[in-house]
């Protein structure tokens, strides 16, 4: 019942973003003044930009690669500006880069105040505005990550009104709950992880912390605050139309993780939970043993790795239980 009122009185609109990595060209002439001299253009604008460019056959498109979103926007706009202008030179185009990462670094600003207006979260450090405000160019599984933690932000605020939780907190800790994947990029470890150490530098509330940290079950602790975040994430994330993966897609990966995962010797069953961020491995206790079981959870965790294509990361659990059972007669 809690969670259909939250549900109901979160009526959101279904909005799907992807990242634009291929800017149109009025003709593929214009690939060649991209290019420039000895390649002299091209090499500074991926200087100056960060990202790489791929110029190939594809018919007036330029694709633009990079893992930091906020890096990909920026050479999207600065090309865009460049193939107007026409006068595309090194000089020019540290110019242009120049005036778009500002405009960008301003755009970031605005948009990280306006979710947390929104969120009606007040008083949030400077650092942590720009973090939010840089997840308005990232995506999970096509699922803008901004409008999703405004949303989390909203449904963690009705669920913890329903349970008679700090209400302003829940709002905080919905909102702040992915600001991970702001740099996930350029540091290893869960997102969650990662998040909760960012929100520790800059917010004394130990509370919103530990719920970032948990929501996805990696924090060694539980809190009510972090069941309210966990399950308000779900809910944003399983909606109709929120994500791009198609059913058969997610029933395809989730039979991977488990064949995977069974076909070492010894694993008696495999079950992927979590939408796949868990694979538990139950194993033969008189085939395996505990050290066999940790050499067990590395090896699976390294075919995974080898095979597969995944956001984040997957938690490898391996359980090896002996029951003893003997009659009192």
């Amino acid at each position: 019942d809690i969670l259909a009122t939250a549900i109901q009185r979160c009526a959101t609109d279904v909005v799907s973003e992807t990242t634009i990595s291929a800017v149109p060209l009025p003709n593929d002439e214009m690939k060649g003044r991209l290019i420039g001299r000895e390649g002299r253009n091209i090499r500074a604008l991926e200087q100056a930009t960060g990202v790489d460019l791929i110029i190939d056959d594809t018919p007036e498109t330029v694709t633009i690669s990079s893992f930091d979103p906020v890096r990909r926007e920026v050479a999207r706009l600065a090309l865009g500006k460049l193939i107007l202008d026409g006068r595309i030179h090194p000089a020019r185009i540290k110019e242009i880069v120049d005036k778009t990462k500002a405009e960008v670094e301003a755009t970031v600003r605005t948009e990280g105040e306006r979710a947390a207006y929104e969120a009606g979260v007040p008083g949030l450090h400077p650092e942590l505005i720009k973090l939010l405000g840089q997840l308005k160019f990232r995506t999970s599984y096509g699922q803008n990550v901004l409008l999703h933690s405004l949303e989390v932000s909203h449904l963690a605020g009705m669920l913890a009104s329903e349970i008679g939780v700090n209400v302003t907190a829940a709002r905080k800790a919905g909102l702040l709950h992915d600001i991970g994947k702001a740099v996930d990029h350029q540091t290893q470890g869960p997102h969650a992880l990662i998040g909760a150490d960012l929100v520790k530098q800059w917010d004394k509330h130990q509370d919103v912390v530990q719920a970032i940290a948990e929501h996805h079950g990696e924090a060694q602790t539980s809190t009510v605050m972090g069941f309210v975040v966990a399950a308000a994430d779900a809910i944003s994330g399983s909606r109709p139309g929120a994500r791009r993966e198609s059913l058969e897609q997610y029933l395809n990966r989730i039979k991977d993780l488990e064949d995977i995962a069974a076909g070492f010797p010894g694993v008696e069953k495999a079950f992927a939970i979590q939408a796949g961020r868990e694979v538990r491995v139950m194993v033969k206790p008189d085939k395996v043993d505990d050290l066999t079981a940790v050499r067990l959870a590395r090896d699976i965790a390294k075919k995974i790795e080898e095979s597969l294509t995944y956001p984040g990361q997957i938690k490898i659990m391996v359980i090896r239980e002996t029951t003893a059972t003997d009659y009192a007669k």
